[in-house]
Order: C-alpha cells, then structure tokens, then sequence
C-alpha cells in the first residue's frame, strides 16, 4: 500500500515537470520569435522571456554572469528606448532599422555591457552609451554617416586589416564604426568580414549594434571611470575635444545628462573634455 502511494505520488510529480504542449527544452536553439527560459524551454510570456531568459526577445536581460549585476534590459525599457528614436523623422532610415529588441539581441554577444556592479554603478555607462549613440545617429536616424562614403577612411599603414580595394570604411551603425583598422578586428570578434563586407553594418540592426558595443568595450569602457569627458575624447576627441568644436561636446553632455535623469542617477563629474 506504502509502495503504490509512492509510486502515485512520484507519479503526480513528474507529470507536473512536464512541459506545456509545443514547448521544446533545448540548450538555447529557440525560433527567433521564441525566448529561451532560465530553465532551458522555449516559449512565449513572461515565463520565458522575463527573469533569467537566456535568449530570443527577452523582456529581461540575458542571465548576468554568476555575482550578478544590472539588468540592462530592465534599464533600457521600451519606453527609454522609443523616447529616442521617437525623435526622429518619419522619413529617417533608421527609423525601420534599430529596435531595442535588436539592441538586446546584439547584447548577448556582449554580456558585460552595463556590468559594473549595483544599477546605480551601472546606469552611467548605460546612459554614456546611449547619449553618443543619439548624437552620432541624430536619434537612431541616420544608418550610415552623410556623405561618408566621398571620404578616405583607410589607412594604408595599417598592414594587419589592409584596405580592401573598391570598398569604404566610412562610418556606419550606431556609434558610426569607421576606418579600416576597426571594421577588420570588429568582424573578426563578430563572425564577419569587416574588410570586404562592410556593408553589412548598414543592413544588419543586430551586426550594427554589435560593433557599436565591440567599439565601446574595447575603446570607451577602459576610460568609464575617468568621466563622460573622457568617453568624448575616445570617439572623436581629434576633433571635438581641447576647443575643436565645444557646441558639439556640449551637445553630447546634455544628452548624457538628460538620460542620467531618466535613470534616476547622479551624471558624475569631469562630464568635458
């Protein structure tokens, strides 16, 4: 008797660990339109795409490494985002290109983005990334710099990502990548040909958003802790920084604030360079 209400209850247990119909449990190898759940099943709602969602269109930030950290996702909420590119023209090209969930698609590939410890730690960085991104695109606007493509982006010194003849390096996706001796090493981490391909970073949202962040965390984030300032002078210091064009800089220090006070956050200081 003992042994058959064990064996109902064991029973009762493993049907209710049984999946609902159509949901596949797999490593993270949904559909695009599904999410990967923290538990490893694809599906739609918040059980899936809400806390812990490992992939797909998270609601949530993917899983944050093990000490945990920020939700990015949490931070950079539809609202945040769309009060961006809300701005711009209806007639913008990117206005059809960049998405959040794009923006959170390319983040998989750079999880430690807006890792720096507590939200208030992490929120400056979130807001410094998003305050270049709205002036080098004109609020998610432009896909490719204007008229880029009649300059002369490639250094012919550079030996290990030589110019690829016929193609241009001008600047393209949300921080506006340029320059041989970039799109080489972005691709290289990123799974394209950023020499002969470079096109790619103006018609893929995801592969665009990926150098902007690859940029950011090989060249911005090392210098975070020295203030926004120093994240200006990182980009395009050559040419805006030490009185090169001080309305420019200006312009990026108000967008930098105005998103710290969305965020709820003190901007911090050294905001010049």
């Amino acid at each position: 008797m003992r042994s058959n209400l064990l064996t109902i209850i064991l029973a009762i247990i493993l049907a209710g660990a049984v999946p609902e119909k159509g949901v596949e449990a797999q490593s993270c190898g949904c559909a695009a339109n599904l999410c990967c759940s923290q538990y490893g099943y694809c599906g739609t709602g918040n059980a899936y795409c809400g806390q812990g969602c490992k992939q797909g269109p998270c609601s949530a930030s993917p899983s944050t490494p093990s000490g945990g950290g920020a939700s990015v996702a949490d931070i950079v909420t539809p609202s945040f985002f769309d009060g961006i590119i809300s701005q711009a023209g209806a007639g913008c090209a990117g206005k059809n290109f960049y998405t959040r969930n794009t923006f959170l698609d390319a983040l998989n590939s750079y999880s430690q983005f807006g890792q720096l410890g507590s939200d208030d730690a992490s929120k400056p960085e979130i807001a410094a990334f998003f305050a270049h991104v709205t002036h080098e695109t004109g609020h998610f606007c432009y896909i490719e710099e204007i008229n880029g493509s009649s300059r002369d982006y490639c250094d012919g010194k550079n030996k290990e990502y030589p110019c690829v003849p016929g193609k241009k390096y001008h600047g393209r996706g949300p921080l506006q990548i340029s320059w041989n001796f970039n799109y080489g090493p972005a691709g290289k981490s990123n799974d394209f040909d950023g020499l002969n391909n470079p096109d790619i970073v103006a018609k893929d949202p995801v592969v665009a958003f990926k150098t902007a962040l690859w940029f950011w965390m090989n060249n911005i984030r090392p210098v975070l802790n020295q203030g926004f300032g120093a994240t200006i002078r990182a980009i395009n210091g050559a040419l805006e920084c030490n009185g090169g064009n001080p309305r420019t800089v200006q312009t990026r220090i108000g967008y930098y604030r105005d998103y710290c006070n969305q965020l709820g956050v003190a901007p911090g200081n050294n905001l010049s360079c």
